[in-house]
């Protein structure tokens, strides 16, 4: 007997027609994900995502009435089991971060290619996170202010249950490296970089590789002026 995995329902959320068409259109040849709704606005969006119940929904970000940080929220509060995979037309923009605090599974530019988008909303709908490393820490760099004018508190302040260990790939994870970075860097095998990293996850009471490197920049484990923009990106 043969059993058929349901397509992922996807909401688009643009207030420019023509790029929630487009969108459309780039995923309609791909038979894991069926597009249900489009919504103009995130105050549309959050009442259409309640009625559709979609899986994930491709929310951009700068909106009017309700705009994708705001409804990002209201879904990650009423709707839990509804992903979010922002879209910006900026690399660098701070509404990115804010919709990664508010509960984002990802973020991409919207040039994004075909191929891309329709793996992101696997990966998101998997509940992982879709941001690279790299990028992210370009923008939680630029974005997110942590003192940088005073040195980092203690470990033990910061990291509470983590140990040493840990602590290093967290620091390591937050300066852009992917896993296999993180591994070559610390000499150890890829399968315990990812138990380290969901360790760090639950101690940390984070929800992803994005929280975690938000995380690690607020506390101070590592600032602006430490962090490596240059690294390859990667996903958990």
């Amino acid at each position: 007997m043969t059993t058929t995995t349901p397509p992922i329902r996807v909401l688009l959320v643009d207030d420019q027609p023509l790029v929630r068409r487009g969108l459309s259109l780039i995923l309609s040849p791909d038979p894991s994900v069926e597009v249900v709704g489009e919504a103009e606005d995130g105050e549309q969006a959050v009442a259409l995502a309640h009625r559709l119940r979609p899986d994930v929904v491709v929310m951009d970000i700068r909106m009017p009435v309700l705009d994708g940080v705001g409804a990002t929220e209201e879904l990650s509060r009423t709707l839990p089991d509804c992903k979010v995979l922002a879209l910006s037309t900026f690399d660098m923009d701070e509404y990115v971060v804010a919709a990664l605090r508010a509960g984002a599974h990802g973020f991409l530019p919207k040039d994004v290619s075909p191929e891309d988008l329709g793996a992101a909303i696997r990966t998101v709908h998997a509940g992982e996170a879709v941001v690279a490393p790299r990028l992210l820490s370009r923008l939680i760099s630029t974005y997110v202010r942590a003192p940088l004018d005073t040195p980092p508190p203690p470990a033990a302040a910061v990291t509470g249950e983590l140990t040493p260990r840990e602590v290093e790939v967290w620091r390591l994870m937050a300066t852009g490296l992917d896993n296999t970075g993180i591994a070559r860097s610390m000499d150890i095998s890829h399968s315990t970089v990812k138990n380290h990293i969901t360790s760090i996850f639950g101690k940390l009471d984070v929800r992803d590789r994005a929280q975690a490197v938000i995380a690690a920049y607020e506390s101070g484990l590592i600032t602006a002026r430490t962090g490596s923009g240059d690294q390859a990106g990667g996903q958990v």
